[in-house]
């Protein structure tokens, strides 16, 4: 069967990104877990050790507080309390930290650093996978033992407001809830309206015993301004007004009581300097803890400086607090504080309760517990507890009774650090068989578009594909016979849970028969390629072709990009590697430009070298013409292309000062935002321009951005999209100056703002209008095929109708961004791809790296925390999760899929040459592929890595959602090829 290259890669790339979501599967590991909930409930509690006396204290002690507050500060960092942001605009919470009946830590989250898995890891005390970054779009039910379904069992009344993620993890564990969206980010006002208002009911009542008090407008403005926007003023102050209400509510239910209650603030996570959270810095680990409650009196003078914690002690001490078993799956421990008034026989029992729980989970998951330090730790302890017991009974009130509970207080503190210390390293159990089959599926796909390289990019562009000579071949059955052995072998046998074998027999069998027939297609193209000895012969009638610069350049960037993937630090500042490729392709354009120029003035001009293949075409030129493969000839831009030596005035300066034009825009851009992790802190073009003095110079900006936006990109428009275009960049401005970004010239300030909805939605209309002419004019062109203009006209469109959604979705800061990115784009195209006659693959390739290079461009990194999740939500007034995920991925990934779509345009309405897309299709996709490959095997090696989830594991996220997007490109490109071919 015969497959245009565009088609053969499309089908590539799709398998490919199954074998990519097989492996993310496997790789991102359960934790540890203990044994079900049913047997931990009807487990009793550890008794008291004693030596050779009876202890009567068996069951669990007695609640420590009557109620439980929880007021949850979604993006509480440490420095807005602690700090001097907690002074100026906390004054209740300062007073309380510094000299109330309280105590204050530092709690520090662990990776991901998104909502979802921080609840279940204060609830749980347990450390969640870092796949849940992806299922905190939509969380499941929680069925891990945890504080709040231990409190229902023993018929704790509790009621929740406001982050409806607890709702969805605790379904059916609530007497009383009303849940809010999370995630529409542009409310920050009436998603804590709608809590507070409970409030002066709830705290008359007394037909509860938990309260758990959810605030998100914090995160809100975070993300929607940053941690330095004046709203984070506002929003504390407010958040200490409802503290000081609920606090002094429970301190006047405590004098009729006398009994009493807990108040708990705390944050889930923190939040970047960008207002982003979901990475590992500082700014986003850190949170405030504070337990407050008038059991913890303060002594005049006793100074109490915030102590750092984990975040997943917090869960121990609240089933302690409330009487409850600490959860099977915990690896906190007690916070000592909150015991340290009581009796030391009860501070005993309360730690030994924390460190038999912490030992069992650690028999459970090390084979070789016994030889942990913090076994040994535990059971010393428990001897010298029981040896204080006996003596307790005896009523020896003597100085060595008081010398003995010390020691043994300090042995379990140390043995409760060191346990969970060791059950925090054994949180990874990888499923390496899904990422086995994963990896397999992978490099099969590379293995296969490498060895298409010389008949996909012939002058055909078309390929034998044998479909049905490997399924009937004796090597598949094999290959299937084997792989089914070996799938019963590793299910039977697998002690922990895999994803792969809990698939279905006909799935997992499909994707048996997928892996064999890849590989029967493999050893094909590898008999084709070399069984007849192409490369062992050489025809003297087509010698080996030159190298160009360009190409060697092409393939030296390629390769160590790929090789740079396998060190954390570039990583972290891959935007470098990008910003250096692309200055140095600039150099070498301008090199190849001056040579053809200079060079020319002698008597007998040169010809423009032009490279005869691709770069990843050079084995074709091996073969011989008699093995039925067309010879690749080079085919150029455009027959009718004006050469150099043709250009006349201006034009030929242009080309000239092109590169060094195009060098000084990529110079511009770095500094408008610093990314990566070393330099981000450092001030940049983007925090001057937002900071709240700088707006009228914002506003001045975004005009002039939108207007040159529209110069660059209606050129080629129809009437109607011009005009569309127009009113569509106009209503960009408008929904920036609608929720206080930029002022109108007749505005003194921003004070009457709102959420943009209406502004948003009339640009949303018009950049559904000029996609649907763009898709109009193309299925037209498939009527008219002898006019090539419409579907040129059409194309562009649709390239004009994504600049639209970009600029609407782009920050105002970023807008030029886009600017520079159209910019760039007309100049290569008129004065460097044009004149130079660079083929089909070199013009992928350099789009592929411009697609890159503004990524970061933009102010992204590797990091999940600068993903604005803000632009998800322009235009909408509530959460509808699919148009926000698409909305908030373009925002993302807007700079590659705006430059593949301009490369499809391009092609499609400058080349003569037929194939020129289907080649472009075939070099994108292995271009895209050879990286994610070669990262997948990298990041298997490196999974035990120091940084493998602060620093791999998002880029590998992000490596998976890239491939996602070069199979859609792929696919688009297929589509255009083949209106191509039918024209």
């Amino acid at each position: 069967m015969r497959l245009g290259s565009g088609a053969f890669a499309a089908c590539c790339v799709v398998i490919e990104v199954l074998g990519v979501a097989l492996f993310l599967r496997g790789f991102f590991p359960a934790p540890v877990r203990s044994s079900s909930r049913a047997e931990q409930r009807a487990e009793p509690a550890a008794p008291e050790p004693s030596a050779g006396a009876s202890s009567n204290w068996t069951k669990l002690p007695p609640p420590l507080f009557k109620k439980v507050v929880i007021m949850l500060i979604d993006g509480l960092r440490d420095d807005f309390v602690f700090g001097s942001k907690g002074v100026k605009f906390m004054p209740y919470t300062t007073y309380l930290v510094e000299k109330g009946a309280s105590h204050s830590f530092v709690a520090e989250a662990k990776l991901p650093t998104v909502t979802m898995p921080r609840i279940k890891a204060l609830m749980t005390g347990s450390l969640p996978g870092f796949i849940d970054v992806v299922r905190n779009l939509n969380s499941p039910e929680l069925l891990e033992d945890n504080v709040i379904t231990q409190a229902k069992a023993a018929g704790k009344r509790i009621i929740f407001y406001g982050d409806e993620t607890w709702v969805k993890l605790f379904p059916k564990h609530f007497v009383e809830y009303d849940g809010t969206t999370s995630f529409f980010v542009s409310d920050y006002t009436e998603v804590d309206d709608n809590v507070t208002r409970h409030l002066d009911k709830v705290l008359k009542r007394g037909d509860w015993d938990v309260l758990i008090l959810h605030y998100l407008g914090l995160d809100h403005i975070g993300h929607v301004s940053g941690p330095s926007s004046p709203l984070i003023g506002h929003k504390l102050r407010e958040m200490d007004s409802i503290l000081m209400k609920i606090h002094t509510s429970l301190l006047s239910e405590e004098r009729e009581t006398l009994v009493p209650n807990l108040l708990v603030l705390c944050g889930d996570h923190g939040m970047s300097e960008t207002g982003g959270h979901g990475a590992s810095s500082m700014e986003e680990l850190n949170t405030a803890l504070i337990l407050i409650s008038s059991a913890f009196e303060r002594k005049p003078g006793d100074i109490r400086r915030p102590k750092h914690v984990q975040q997943t002690d917090l869960a121990a001490t609240l089933a302690i607090g409330l009487g409850l078993p600490i959860p099977g799956n915990s690896v906190g421990s007690l916070l000592f504080p909150t015991v340290e008034g009581r009796p030391v026989r009860e501070q005993l029992r309360f730690l030994h309760l924390n460190a038999v729980q912490l030992s069992k989970l650690l028999q459970e998951n090390v084979p070789s517990y016994e030889k942990e330090p913090g076994f040994e730790q535990f059971k010393m302890s428990e001897r010298l507890h029981g040896n204080w017991i006996r003596l307790y009974l005896e009523e020896n009130n003597s100085e060595v009774l008081f010398n003995l509970g010390a020691k043994v207080r300090r042995q379990y503190l140390d043995a409760l650090r060191t346990l969970s210390l060791s059950l925090s390293r054994q949180v990874a159990q990888y499923d390496i068989y899904s990422m086995l089959v994963g990896t397999v599926v992978v490099l099969e796909v590379l293995s296969l578009l490498l060895l298409s390289i010389p008949e996909a990019l012939s002058n055909k562009a078309e390929l034998e594909v044998p479909l049905w000579s490997p399924v009937f071949s004796l090597l598949f059955y094999l290959t299937l016979l084997v792989l089914s052995a070996l799938h019963v072998i590793v299910c039977t046998s697998a002690e922990s849970s895999c994803y792969f074998c809990g698939l279905s027999w006909l799935t997992a069998g499909g994707v048996m028969v997928l892996v064999s027939a890849l590989l029967c297609a493999v050893v094909s193209a590898l008999a084709k390629t070399f069984g007849d000895g192409k490369f062992l012969s050489r025809n003297p009638a087509h010698p080996k072709p030159r190298w160009s610069e360009l190409d060697v350049l092409i393939l030296l960037g390629t390769m160590g990009h790929v090789l740079s993937l396998g060190a954390s630090s570039f990583i972290e500042e891959e935007h470098q590697t990008w910003y250096f490729l692309i200055n140095t392709l600039c150099l070498a354009l301008c090199h190849e430009i001056y040579r053809n120029c200079l060079l020319r003035d002698d008597s007998e001009p040169q010809q423009c070298p032009h490279v005869e293949e691709e770069f990843i075409r050079t084995a074709a030129a091996l073969q011989d013409r008699s093995t039925g493969c067309d010879t690749l000839e080079p085919h150029g831009v455009s027959r009718s292309l004006t050469s150099l030596d043709t250009l006349r005035g201006y034009e030929k300066w242009m080309v000239l000062a092109s590169p060094w034009v195009i060098l000084t825009c990529c110079r511009l851009l770095r500094s408008l935002n610093q990314t990566g992790v070393q330099w981000a802190h450092r001030p940049d073009l983007g925090h001057w321009l937002t900071s709240s003095d700088h707006k009228a110079e914002l506003s001045v900006l975004t005009a002039l951005s939108l207007i040159v936006i529209f110069a660059l990109v209606q050129r080629k428009c129809s009437l109607t999209s011009k005009v569309a275009l127009a009113l569509g960049l106009l209503g960009v401005y408008c929904y920036r100056a609608a929720i206080g970004n930029v002022l109108f010239p007749w505005q003194q300030d921003s004070k009457d703002i709102s959420k943009g909805v209406i502004e948003a939605r009339f640009v949303h209309v018009f950049v559904l209008g000029i996609l649907f002419t763009g898709t109009k004019d193309l299925l037209k062109s498939q009527v008219i095929a002898a006019d090539v203009t419409i579907k040129t006209v059409g194309l562009w469109e649709i390239y004009s109708g994504l600049v639209l959604l970009a600029a609407l979705l782009f920050r105002p800061h970023n807008l030029p961004v886009l600017v520079f990115s159209l910019l760039i784009q007309t100049i290569m195209t008129k004065f460097i791809w044009k004149p130079l006659r660079h083929d089909a693959a070199e013009i992928t390739i350099m789009h592929y790296w411009f697609g890159q290079a503004f990524f970061y461009f933009q102010g992204n990194s590797n990091n999940i925390a600068t993903v604005d999740i803000s632009a998800g939500f322009v235009g909408l007034d509530t959460y509808i999760e699919v148009p926000a995920v698409f909305l908030t991925a373009f925002a993302t990934f807007a700079g590659p899929v705006l430059w593949a779509s301009h490369l499809v345009s391009f092609l499609s309405s400058e080349t003569s040459s037929g194939s020129a897309l289907s080649h472009a299709c075939f070099c994108y996709a292995l271009i895209c592929s050879f990286p994610v490959s070669a990262y997948i095997i990298l990041v298997t090696s490196l999974r035990y890595h120091l940084f493998i989830w602060s620093v791999f594991s998002p880029k590998l996220l992000y490596e998976g959602m890239h491939i996602l997007i070069t199979a859609a490109i792929c696919v688009f490109f297929t589509a255009m090829d083949q209106t191509n071919t039918k024209s």
